[in-house]
């Protein structure tokens, strides 16, 4: 990086009303917003007690309390790159999810209050990097202003790409010197690659990530963007299918969400919408059949309440269906359709032992991948976006922005991508989702 300069974020960089205030506003003299190098945020707030309590995290048989800390993000007095000489490069990888422009747009906008004119956005994730037929795209204030009002992403997503050599060769053709990166994991284990090689070859670029899933399930982080949004659309296929139940005589509804590795989406749903009888989720093992099986219990609901509303997250129960080496371009294990095999075991049943069921499925993934973001991810997504370019001006690099314990700060990369972050059975999240759906065990 260059020797430290004065930062040049500043509220003076705010564009004048009139000639009067050309060299400022008086209230920029009074400006204290920088955040020094050594703030730092909690990981855990909590000291458990015991190893009994719900949701404890231990170190050992005792429950330690042991203080970890993460660096605050935010503007710093002193940066490390010169604006006028940074070429900065945004690229958005993987599955759509809500909140993509807003971050793209928040990342754009605060680069040129930094001072910086050459920023362009990578076409179609890492692949951009390597098509000769996709060309980067010059984005401005201009250029972005309105993109956050529609879902998607301004730049085209994709999986895979090319070789992390190829990538920074590419990077140092172009003269970039600082890459914003929007993704999950995968995505993320890629940026922490191309940091990696930047550093091996002595490069002075800025790599800094800015956490995208839906599923919510990156390691240390309070809430990724897109969650907010994808809870609050579900509702409206979780209230589909429950009308759609309640209406017809012996009606069972099935809806299927986001949830690879964890079920996040399908517990807060459940619990956000108070419609659901049962949420299955990849972190707690079920079993169709047998007596204490899902189906018995959707028999003593259709007795009961006359009819029932199942909520599947898309990784659960990948043990009922047949396995397949199948890997996508991400290199995630190609998933069996547990909303399909649970709708047609459903129907099966019931038709076995005598008893009208009035079946439907609903699947809304992608019509809530493609959504755009909601007020409360709208925001998230701002200072996501802002906070990854202090990030990078900072002199941060293989950094990953996001909020912890109601805090924004930087996670280094490694430390949040090791394993996907999986609902506890133990908390008082899922206990109070059973508690809701009022669904016994399943095993």
């Amino acid at each position: 990086m260059y020797s430290p300069t004065p930062g040049r974020f500043l509220l003076r960089m705010r564009t004048p009303v009139s000639e009067e205030f050309a060299g400022g506003y008086p209230s920029d003299e009074e400006w204290h917003g920088y955040i020094s190098n050594s703030d730092r945020v909690l990981l855990k707030t909590i000291n458990f007690a015991s190893p009994n309590s719900a949701g404890a995290v231990c170190i050992d048989p005792a429950c330690t309390w042991v203080e970890q800390w993460v660096h605050r993000a935010g503007p710093r007095e002193k940066i490390y790159f010169k604006p006028e000489e940074v070429k900065a490069a945004i690229v958005t990888c993987g599955g759509l999810c809500p909140g993509l422009n807003d971050v793209i747009r928040q990342v754009v906008i605060t680069l040129e209050i930094y001072g910086v004119k050459s920023i362009v956005g990578i076409p179609f994730g890492y692949r951009g990097f390597s098509d000769s037929d996709l060309s980067e795209m010059p984005l401005s204030r201009k250029v972005v202003q309105n993109i956050h009002l529609s879902g998607g992403s301004l730049l085209g997503v994709s999986r895979g790409g090319p070789s992390v050599s190829d990538i920074v060769d590419r990077m140092q053709e172009k003269g970039i010197n600082m890459l914003f990166v929007l993704g999950g994991n995968g995505t993320h284990a890629g940026a922490n690659a191309i940091h990696e090689e930047c550093r091996n070859r002595k490069l002075k670029v800025a790599v800094v990530g800015v956490p995208k899933t839906i599923d919510n399930d990156i390691l240390l982080m309070d809430k990724t963007f897109g969650f907010d949004t994808a809870v609050e659309e579900a509702q409206r296929a979780i209230n589909s299918a429950y009308i759609e139940a309640h209406s017809a005589y012996h009606g069972v509804g099935i809806v299927k969400l986001m949830g690879r590795d964890s079920g996040f989406i399908a517990m807060h749903a459940s619990l956000a919408s108070g419609q659901i009888d049962i949420c299955l989720i990849p972190e707690v093992p079920f079993e169709l059949h047998g007596p204490h099986g899902v189906l018995t219990h959707l028999k003593y609901l259709i007795e009961t309440k006359g009819s029932a509303v199942v909520c599947v997250a898309e990784g659960a129960g990948q043990n009922l269906l047949q396995k397949t080496n199948a890997k996508d371009a991400s290199g995630n294990i190609v998933l069996g359709d547990i909303g399909v095999h649970i709708q047609q075991e459903t129907k099966k049943y019931f038709r076995e032992i005598g008893v009208h069921a009035d079946v439907k499925y609903i699947d809304p993934t992608y019509m809530i991948r493609a959504c755009r973001a909601n007020a409360s991810d709208g925001i998230l997504c701002a200072v996501l976006g802002q906070n990854a370019v202090h990030g990078a001006f900072a002199g941060y690099s293989g950094i990953t922005v996001g909020i912890c314990n109601n805090h924004y700060v930087y996670f280094p990369i490694p430390e949040v991508i090791a394993y996907p972050r999986p609902v506890d059975p133990n908390s008082r999240m899922w206990h109070r989702c059973l508690t809701s759906t009022g669904q016994p065990d399943f095993i």
